[in-house]
């Protein structure tokens, strides 16, 4: 089956591409829009999910998850599963499955998608498929690095080998695209690791190494390209952001894109630029929308533009805030951020002052989570805090999972869900 299967997205991906399956602050600030992140599709009514990277982009959970829990004794633990392969990509939760992704094999080409049974830990199915594009990575990642996507009703599996499956929740194939066909020269020796995002019917990759960048929107039912522009040819690993952004008075589905030389905003329908900033930005945490775009730039930067005119307007800046690797947290009018060398501080989105900064320890690949009045931190080595939100910030729990886990965690129903290379937990009373 995985034999005819690679057959098949050569012969046809190389005609096509694709396989079909069965089925700051100023005088403009009082002008400041007003962002949200946009539904994965206008016609869903989004569940209490976790359907992407950061679940809406934002790692913001608001509500209450257990504050200590225990993997050897098992208190607080629902369910542990063994997982195939490696993976640094983070679990998604669509309705009561939750699905991973994983890569396996000797040239790290098998790779997986898997979905669990959220309420029991079983698992429910499970496909295998053989890499397209190139398979070298960094010793610490793997070829599941990108955590998937969903539209509630699919899942959009997209892999560091520049592979994006389709499959509908019981996991059958829908279509595929082996995008080296199209871009040969895409990728890097240490690994692409930019997750998807589905906005406007659409899903959206964005692939940017020094040989060969682009971004490409895919309508998300058969597959074929809506749009696709070239990027500049630089490295980058944080992931496009979903936007819905009132534009001339009509709201408008819209997808950031964040690099090196700067973010701009384009219309997902069409892939037109709406707007564009030249600033120096990160190029592993990505940005986050709320009431306005935050991007990892000079620190943190926030962005404001209200849909009329050409420019958007940086009115908020804080040196201070420098992550690390993991994106930026913002939550209840404040920004969470964990630098480099694992000391995370809080600043006031509105005055520009930094609250309080508390060391955890270690080093943070992870995203943190929000949920109830705490923050959800796992280092790199598998250590998790707990930390209470206040005027000061406080350690309320500390646990080791014994197992390095550079993925995100998600939240759903009251759990939190995380994976290292080879185990899925559910973390739950």
């Amino acid at each position: 089956m995985i034999a005819r299967h690679r057959a098949s997205a050569r012969a046809v991906g190389a005609r096509r591409g694709i396989v079909v399956g069965p089925s700051r602050r100023g005088a403009g600030a009082c002008a400041l829009a007003a962002f949200v992140l946009a539904a994965a599709s206008p016609s869903l009514a989004r569940d209490s999910g976790w359907w992407g990277f950061r679940g809406d982009g934002r790692s913001v959970a608001d509500e209450p998850l257990p504050l200590t829990w225990s993997v050897e004794s098992g208190e607080n633990v629902a369910w542990q599963a063994d997982l195939p392969g490696r993976g640094v990509s983070g679990p998604i939760v669509v309705g009561d499955r939750v699905v991973v992704t994983c890569s396996s094999g000797a040239n790290r080409d098998r790779l997986h998608v898997i979905a669990f049974d959220a309420g029991s830990g079983k698992q429910l199915w499970h496909r295998q498929f053989w890499a397209v594009g190139r398979t070298l990575v960094h010793e610490t990642s793997a070829v599941a690095a990108n955590t998937p996507a969903s539209d509630g009703e699919r899942i959009f599996a997209f892999f560091s080998s520049n592979d994006l499956y389709a499959l509908d929740l019981d996991g059958n194939l829908l279509w595929m695209r082996g995008l080296t066909l199209n871009h040969p020269l895409a990728g890097n020796d240490i690994g692409m690791s930019s997750s998807p995002v589905v906005v406007g019917g659409v899903v959206v990759v964005q692939s940017e190494a020094h040989a060969a960048s682009f971004v490409e929107a895919f309508d998300v039912r058969t597959g074929e390209t809506r749009w696709s522009a070239e990027r500049t040819r630089d490295a980058t690993w944080c992931s496009p952001v979903a936007v819905r952004q009132t534009v001339a008075g009509e709201p408008t589905d819209a997808v950031l894109l964040q690099a090196g030389q700067g973010v701009e905003l384009r219309r997902a329908a069409g892939g037109e630029v709406l707007w564009r900033l030249d600033l120096e930005c990160e190029t592993i945490p990505s940005a986050v929308a709320e009431d306005r775009i935050y991007v990892p730039s000079g620190g943190l930067r926030a962005i404001a533009w209200d849909g009329r005119t050409s420019a958007p307007e940086v009115v908020w800046q804080d040196a201070g805030l420098q992550p690390g690797s993991p994106s930026p947290v913002i939550y209840r009018g404040h920004a969470y951020v964990v630098n480099s060398a694992g000391v995370l501080a809080r600043a006031s989105v509105q005055d520009e002052k930094t609250d309080w900064k508390l060391r955890l320890g270690g080093r943070f690949w992870a995203t943190p989570v929000a949920a109830g009045n705490h923050l959800y931190c796992i280092n790199s080595e598998g250590k998790a805090f707990v930390v209470e939100l206040g005027e000061k910030g406080r350690i309320v729990g500390e646990t080791e999972f014994g197992e390095d886990i550079l993925a995100s965690p998600a939240v759903s129903n009251g759990a939190l869900y995380v994976r290292s290379h080879g185990r899925l937990w559910k973390i739950a009373r």
